[in-house]
């Protein structure tokens, strides 16, 4: 097959979401281990009136034809809040990224790279970044090492021939993500259970759950501190206000106060950890599919959550205590007191903690004293236009 045998068709609207879509699902259904998620949080996710992500984002969505069958897909993608940001922090001026690749063979992954680039082109990117598919806090990066596992809650889960297509295509790695794994059945080493009991006989620090009683502003306490805690971050995009109330909305579900922890010093909220249960063990079971009788399963299990692992997507500490002995220790009385609870709680048995950037010193350190290892390596992509 050659690349003019393919025909680029740049899809809009609510129908040509739809095809994109149920492209990339039925993609899904034929790589191994992955995991088809509900098709209609897919359609929300693209759609401009209801994703506030389209505040501050233009997106062209393309389908690759061969033959009149699809045969691939990607998304390419302006945010403006990428590029304002410092250069030095991965986006800034003139970064456009791709997302949403699929593709069958090296042909249509070729041609749909270079239709996504040529957009990006035409909207005054000189460089690409990918694949993120939209945005870093949803599915960033390619996943190129772990592929025996499925993927737990939020995300991407790619065949490995992802990789040779799109380093083929002249892309180099730009960073590389990882997540860590652990069993949680059994406690933490004792170097990590004296820091988490010399900080419960400290007096100035709290940990407590979220208060679904107070849920809106407590979510809002959390996602705060994580626009502090990771604003110097490679890759770092801010929440929006309106961004904020979405992922409130969205979260609220698989928000549990045995999975949630935010730390206070002297009263003052400092650092948080957000757990979810990995809502992608009864999804594979529905094969993504709430109707007909999907949605009987899903209910159950958010009504109690019984998971074998719990992820950790997201965890931060305020600026102004970076690289302190407080930060660390705030970290395992949360992830200790996490521990505790979903596993009678939830009957968990494994942690996973990530992404986390490969340079992020203070997160490997903390990885590491708990003796989690590596279990998935993403990569981010980049090339010049």
């Amino acid at each position: 097959m050659t690349d003019t045998e393919i025909v680029i068709e740049a899809v809009e609207g609510k129908a040509g979401r739809a095809a994109f879509v149920d492209l990339g699902r039925r993609f899904s259904a034929e790589t191994p281990n992955a995991v088809p998620q509900l098709r209609g949080e897919q359609m929300e996710l693209l759609d401009p009136a209801r994703n506030p992500l389209f505040d501050h984002a233009r997106v062209q969505l393309f389908i690759a034809r061969r033959g009149g069958r699809a045969v691939g897909r990607i998304a390419a993608c302006v945010d403006r809040l990428m590029l304002d940001m410092p250069a030095e922090q991965g986006f800034g001026p003139g970064t456009g990224i791709f997302g949403y690749f699929d593709a069958e063979d090296e042909s249509a992954a070729r041609a749909l790279l270079a239709a996504a680039e040529g957009w990006l082109r035409e909207q005054g990117m000189t460089r690409v970044l990918g694949p993120i598919s939209l945005s870093m806090w949803e599915e960033p990066g390619l996943l190129v090492a772990g592929h025996d596992q499925p993927p737990t809650v939020l995300m991407g889960h790619h065949p490995p021939r992802y990789q040779g297509y799109v380093e083929n295509a002249g892309y180099e790695v730009a960073k590389r993500l990882f997540t860590y794994a652990l069993d949680v059945s059994d406690d933490f080493p004792p170097i990590v259970r004296r820091i988490v009991q010399s900080g419960k006989r400290n007096p100035r620090i709290r940990i407590r759950p979220v208060d679904h009683a107070n849920y809106t502003q407590d979510v809002r306490t959390v996602l705060h501190i994580l626009n502090d805690a990771w604003s110097k971050n490679w890759g770092f995009v801010p929440f929006t206000e309106r961004e904020i109330a979405y992922g409130a909305k969205k979260l609220r579900p698989l928000v549990r106060e045995e999975l949630t922890r935010i730390a206070e010093l002297d009263g003052r909220p400092v650092a948080f950890m957000l757990a979810l249960p990995d809502v992608n063990e009864p999804l594979a079971r529905i094969g993504g599919r709430l109707f007909p009788f999907g949605w009987i399963t899903m209910l159950r299990w958010l009504r109690k959550p019984r998971a074998r692992t719990a992820r950790v997507p997201l965890m931060g500490v305020l600026k102004e205590f970076h690289n302190s002995r407080l930060a660390s220790q705030l970290a395992f009385m949360m992830i200790s007191e996490i521990r505790e609870d979903t596993t009678r709680a939830n009957g968990t048995e494994r942690g996973e903690i990530g992404w986390i950037l490969e340079d992020n010193q203070g997160m490997v350190a903390i990885a590491d004293a708990i003796e989690s290892e590596i279990n998935r390596e993403y990569a981010i992509y980049r090339k010049s236009l």
